[in-house]
């Protein structure tokens, strides 16, 4: 174990100041539900910000990016579009502010202002977001528990601490009993404190992570003094055409089959079809989890426009820096790091930690350490947050006790957080048998999630029945599609999986009544959308003739493809620095620095609420 003394102080530093957070906070949190849920609404948008960015900063994601920039080198910067991550921007640029006029607690209240409070096809679009929401929760808190047992099991190694547990545990539940003790402290100090312990956590996680991702950029750097990296051709070039044409076979064989495993080889057809689900995903706007529930948080729409915008300033540039710099790490001493899987192949996802564990200084690897599991914290208690919000608003006060005092409430946001924590660990132990399940389930939810969602926002005769119905064909042809199809196979077959959902919204549509003319106009009015509203604007106008419609669609989009480009330089931005490439780096500075100057005067001077 290469943890010392200052290493072990650092990290537990860190957790005993979470405890006192969230102690120190909780008279706060239990003024009443908004204060416990949304911090008040309070929350200034950068803190908000920066505690989302923070939230994305999970340890599995990272470890995903250093495997992806080690193998495919800067062109591993469009892979991440999958998620998509460029749907920040579509929030950034219009979508965050018209979440947050709707003044609702969650997602699914939000249905309400969409499609009102009566009828079947409301009360079964409300249970399908709901529980959409609460699996997909229950997935992540899974995954996390069992992740971050896995990584902290390489620098702890249970030989050292066995002797001191006073119970006998064997080496398979090992992980298990490493993410138990962690996921107790990230428990406490999220549910005494509720979102304000989060955010202000969160803040101090920032700082850590930031302070040790620009430590392992300058030790890349002093490592890559008077060397080179040995990389194929094209390695350092972002850009590609239809095929990818890297060879790795004279330096890393298995780099070659780890490509050909993931499918990416042709990777130009690969980029059309990721950008085609991605731009669909993103008009969609946030799914119901941590992220939406900060944008919600927000003081106002103007403030949840920045808030989101600043999310990308804060998390790329700094994130990128950790993962170019493990990666140029680990191609310099490539064959002094284990990265054996046992099976006799290489396993790239354990760069990071075999990397961190070889080459940061003492002090430094605390930091690194401290702020990768305040990763996991954050990602945790914002999930079990954004769970609280929907067990406690949407199924308690709407069908139990809708009269529920304040105090009932804080404690059914006590009781609702130990119940999602423990069925998330309790999941945790069984991923061998579930983790199949899961992947099914939280693959077949968000893939049911993206035209039914979309159309809510830009066509005003879809209705609830229309929504359940699309999200309902959706989920059902995904959870088909990711039996048949694994990988980037499935992402082939997401026009055809897109079609089936469209069907569903638009059967469920025509097959009930419009949406009550008093919401749809009340709706228009507070969000204020574009697209194919024409309808009820008319009728607004009637009443009031001095209602401006939206008429930014144009401006928006013309952001939006900006707004692209300026978060793709922040991602490459540090790789050039650590890699010292001038030439490129000057270009992208001069690129961002354009970009920023437009958005001033197009963006950022005509934000509203």
């Amino acid at each position: 174990m290469k943890l010392k003394g200052l290493d072990i102080a650092i990290v537990g530093s860190y957790l005993i100041l979470m405890l006192m957070l969230g102690w120190v906070l909780r008279k706060k949190a239990r003024l009443n539900k908004e204060s416990y849920l949304m911090g008040g609404k309070q929350l200034p948008w950068y803190l908000l910000g920066l505690s989302d960015a923070a939230d994305m900063f999970d340890i599995s994601g990272t470890m995903w990016m250093v495997s992806l920039c080690f193998v495919y080198g800067l062109k591993s910067i469009w892979i991440p579009w999958l998620w998509p991550v460029f749907n920040q921007v579509f929030n950034m640029m219009y979508l965050a502010k018209w979440l947050r006029r709707s003044n609702a607690t969650t997602g699914a209240e939000w249905l309400a202002t969409r499609f009102g409070l009566k009828g079947k096809g409301v009360r079964l679009s409300h249970a399908v977001v709901v529980s959409f929401a609460l699996i997909g929760c229950l997935g992540f808190l899974a995954y996390g528990f069992i992740g971050l047992g896995k990584f902290i099991e390489i620098f702890v190694p249970w030989n050292l601490v066995a002797p001191y547990i006073p119970f006998h545990i064997s080496a398979e539940y090992v992980p298990h009993f490493y993410g138990i003790v962690f996921t107790a402290f990230a428990m406490f100090y999220s549910i005494l404190g509720g979102m304000r312990s989060i955010v202000l956590g969160d803040l101090i996680k920032y700082i850590i992570m930031t302070i040790g991702c620009i430590a392992i950029a300058a030790i890349a750097m002093i490592h890559l003094q008077g060397h080179h990296v040995e990389v194929p051709g094209g390695w350092k070039n972002p850009f590609f055409g239809w095929k990818l044409h890297l060879d790795w076979s004279a330096i890393v064989a298995d780099a070659n089959k780890k490509i050909a495993d993931d499918g990416y080889g042709l990777f130009g057809i690969f980029f059309m079809m990721m950008l085609f689900k991605g731009v669909f995903a993103s008009l969609a706007g946030p799914a119901p989890n941590y992220d939406m529930q900060k944008v919600l948080s927000t003081k106002s729409p103007k403030e949840a426009s920045k808030m989101t915008g600043f999310v990308s300033i804060v998390l790329l540039p700094i994130r990128y820096a950790m993962v170019i710099g493990l990666t140029v790490l680990a191609l310099l001493h490539y064959h002094q790091l284990d990265l054996s899987d046992g099976m006799g192949h290489t396993d790239f996802e354990r760069i990071l930690p075999a990397a961190i564990n070889s080459f940061l200084p003492v002090g430094v690897l605390g930091l690194v350490l401290t702020g990768l599991l305040g990763a996991f914290m954050g990602t945790f208690s914002g999930t079990m947050n954004a769970a609280q919000a929907y067990i406690v608003n949407d199924i308690y006060l709407k069908y139990i006790r809708p009269e529920a005092s304040t105090k009932r409430i804080i404690y059914m946001n006590y009781l609702s957080g130990v119940v999602v924590v423990t069925i998330g660990v309790f999941l945790g132990f069984f991923t061998k048998d579930v983790n199949s399940i899961l992947q099914w389930i939280v693959s077949g939810l968000y893939g049911g999630y993206i035209a039914a969602n979309m159309f809510k926002w830009y066509w005003w005769r879809f209705n609830a029945n229309g929504f359940f119905w699309g999200m309902l064909a959706g989920i059902v042809g995904a959870l088909v599609f990711s039996e048949i199809f694994d990988g980037v196979q499935f992402l082939y077959y997401f026009p055809l999986l897109f079609l089936i959902s469209i069907g569903g919204c638009l059967v469920g549509t025509y097959t009930a009544p419009a949406t009550e003319w008093g919401v749809l106009k009340t709706f228009y009015r507070q969000v204020r959308p574009w697209g194919f509203w024409k309808p009820v604007q008319m009728a607004v106008m009637q009443e009031d003739p001095t209602f401006i419609p939206n008429r930014r669609f144009k401006l928006d989009l013309f952001n939006v493809s900006l707004g692209i480009i300026a978060q793709l330089c922040l991602t490459i931005l540090p790789m050039y620095v650590v890699l010292w490439m001038k030439l490129p780096l000057l270009i992208t500075v001069l690129i961002l620095i354009l970009i920023i100057i437009i958005l001033k005067r197009t963006w950022w001077n005509m934000l509203e609420d």
